[in-house]
């Protein structure tokens, strides 16, 4: 009498099992990588751009015979910077390559955002109350504040440039108001034009 083996279910569960704990090792080591890495995106032709447009802004801006047209003009600068700072991100992002959604990309994004939207909230405040003699000081002051935050995840020139606007921006504040467009035309336009030849030399372009 033949004897039936019992059969024998083979595992085809397995060898799927092994591949995505594999992907997801290798998924969680780019991550933390990304996360270690500062983020080297920030271009430095792009911050001479910005502070050279800022310099002709703070000619026109002086110019103006009331604050609402200075104001205007600065605003201005201010969408300008904006283009040309994601362009020129785009750009150096796209030579590298780099990803700009990358883990410090994201760093540099969210803490450079909640100091902008505080002074965008403060210029309402103190326009309303009278005291635009304050703007351009509280500006810079918190410009630099969220460049330093946001620097925190980029490359070392980014956070000293923080600092000098930070420092700039507190003389700003405690300077006669006659001296405000002389303020912003330094730290807008000659900062950035400083601080990006210097990334351009040391973290190429």
């Amino acid at each position: 009498m033949r004897v039936m083996e019992p059969v024998r279910l083979v595992n085809h569960t397995e060898p799927p099992a092994l591949h995505d704990r594999a992907m997801d090792n290798l998924r969680y080591i780019r991550e933390t990588m990304e996360r270690a890495t500062p983020f080297t995106g920030i271009s430095g032709w792009g911050e001479i751009a910005i502070g050279s447009t800022a310099l002709i802004a703070s000619f026109i801006a002086a110019q103006q015979p009331t604050f609402r047209a200075w104001f205007a003009v600065w605003v201005a600068e201010g969408l300008i910077s904006l283009l040309i700072a994601g362009w020129s991100m785009d750009r150096k992002a796209r030579g590298v390559p780099l990803a700009l959604v990358s883990g410090s990309g994201r760093k540099v994004v969210y803490s450079l955002a909640p100091p902008l939207i505080a002074g965008a909230l403060l210029t309402l405040v103190f326009a309303r109350a009278g005291a635009t003699e304050a703007i351009p000081g509280m500006w810079l002051l918190l410009y630099g504040t969220g460049v330093i935050t946001g620097g925190m995840f980029s490359v070392r020139a980014v956070p000293a440039m923080g600092f000098c606007f930070m420092l700039l921006g507190a003389i700003a504040l405690f300077s006669p108001a006659v001296w405000a467009n002389w303020f912003m035309a330094a730290g807008f336009g000659g900062l950035h034009v400083l601080f990006g030849a210097i990334i351009v030399r040391k973290y190429g372009g």
